[in-house]
């Protein structure tokens, strides 16, 4: 039994779609375990696209997928989604998609609030897609939230949306200076929902426990990057839930010592969407060759990524709060046709050299990267399949990427498209052990 949780190591975006997807060829089972519809993972099959944003992306590989506890989940989003899914010819019933009895439902009032409040901070806003997600979590927290438990429960469903409207209301009207919603409406709409949803609807923590007890190997994909993460991201300019490994089980309803490995997605540069510090972001031709060449528009909002080169700083701080046992490159391809290349191993700041990832956005803010310096390479490595044959350069950079996180390659991705893979060491197969990486000996992480 294996059992892998995908993890992001940067701000999102770093291909976790494409990773899970790949993988879910060895799994009996994806979870998705945080996050909303904020996030978007992008996978291209047969040269075809899918973008999903809550259905874990295993679908494409008729795996039993499930949507954990720890998401929170617009009705009508998920709903579009299975839709737009079976229209692409992709099997989404009941018996291929569960959702936690314990998910949090993202109501009007949650988006409604999200769009007004940010638009209201003006300056300093802090870049959410305007989707519900953080207000559906703080009503998580401060014991208002709404979950599928009650939502398929007409008589609970309304006696809830009842009893929390009014002060919704009072901050629509009051503070934020917006239209009230109407109770009835909501009722009619969301009852709706309540009727397609309701066989989706399970325990999942035990259909979970049932599948490992019976030894299947399951894949926990989470959504957004390690330095999002509500405690150990750059805070305020984080998403609303925790994005590290450890969220996993509490995401999902599982003990930690079902773990068996946990793989980090690392686009082999680095990127951003929204605000926030970024110290190895480039602000020259070469960030936007990155950004043009990898087309990095946000799979969400379609906004574009802030590119810079590789930050060890970050994949480092990512290492150690994940307990990382291998590592999957992305996008190494978008690095082809730059003579040289960087890679951030440290901050300046106030003369001192950083090693660690600080906490102080003051102090991120005013770093200023120290780089090594690499050749770069001019092939096309996208028909690549085998270590050897990538250009020695390119095998170079893999290596030193090992070297600075101290940590395995398992997989590199040299395209978008689900083949344009090289599989050093399959997470799935091994359970979790080390792999051989690209021949450096990586100490552990």
């Amino acid at each position: 039994m294996a059992n892998i949780v995908i993890i992001g190591t940067q701000w999102g975006d770093e291909g976790k779609g494409k990773i899970v997807d790949l993988l879910a060829e060895y799994a009996d089972m994806v979870v998705r375990f945080q996050g909303g519809n904020n996030a978007g993972h992008t996978m291209v099959v047969n040269g075809e696209k899918f973008i999903s944003h809550l259905v874990p992306s295993g679908i494409l590989q008729k795996k039993t997928c499930i949507i954990g506890n720890g998401v929170v989940v617009d009705p009508k989003v998920l709903l579009d989604e299975i839709d737009y899914l079976k229209e692409k010819g992709v099997t989404v019933d009941p018996d291929k998609l569960m959702i936690c009895e314990k998910a949090h439902v993202i109501m009007p009032y949650h988006k409604n609030i999200d769009v007004a409040s940010e638009s209201m901070k003006g300056k300093n806003r802090i870049g959410t897609t305007g989707r519900g997600i953080g207000p559906c979590y703080d009503d998580k927290v401060s014991r208002r939230g709404i979950r599928f438990a009650e939502l398929v429960d007409p008589e609970v469903f309304r006696e809830r949306l009842l009893s929390v409207l009014p002060e919704k209301n009072f901050i629509l009207e009051k503070y934020l200076s917006c239209e009230a919603l109407d109770a009835e409406s909501i009722i009619k709409e969301y009852s709706s929902y309540s009727k397609r949803l309701a066989p989706y609807v399970a325990n999942i923590s035990v259909v979970i426990h049932r599948a490992m007890k019976e030894g299947k190997h399951v894949l926990f994909e989470g959504a957004q990057g390690t330095h999002l993460d509500i405690d150990h991201g750059t805070y305020p300019y984080v998403t609303s839930s925790n994005t590290v490994a450890g969220n996993a089980c509490c995401g999902s309803g599982v003990g930690p010592k079902e773990i068996t490995g946990i793989v980090g997605i690392v686009k082999a540069y680095t990127t951003r969407v929204g605000e926030g510090p970024f110290p190895a972001e480039l602000l020259d031709e070469t960030g936007d060759y990155m950004q043009k060449k990898g087309d990095e528009f946000g799979a969400t909002t379609g906004r574009k990524r802030r590119c810079g080169w590789l930050d060890m700083v970050l994949l480092r701080n990512a290492a150690r709060l994940n307990s990382l046992t291998g590592l999957a490159i992305t996008k190494l391809d978008v690095l082809g046709g730059l003579k040289t290349l960087k890679i951030c191993t440290g901050y300046e700041y106030n003369g001192k050299l950083l090693r660690d990832f600080p906490a102080s956005l003051k102090v991120l803010s005013t770093c200023k990267p120290v780089y090594e310096e690499m050749p770069g390479w001019d092939e096309d490595i996208s028909g690549i399949r085998s270590l050897k044959e990538l250009p020695k350069t390119t095998r170079n950079y893999l290596r030193k990427i090992e070297k600075l996180a101290e940590i395995s390659i398992n997989i590199v991705s040299v395209g978008p498209g689900r083949d344009e893979t090289i599989m050093i060491k399959n997470p799935l197969k091994s359970k979790g052990q080390r792999g051989k990486g690209t021949g450096h000996k990586a100490k552990k992480g």
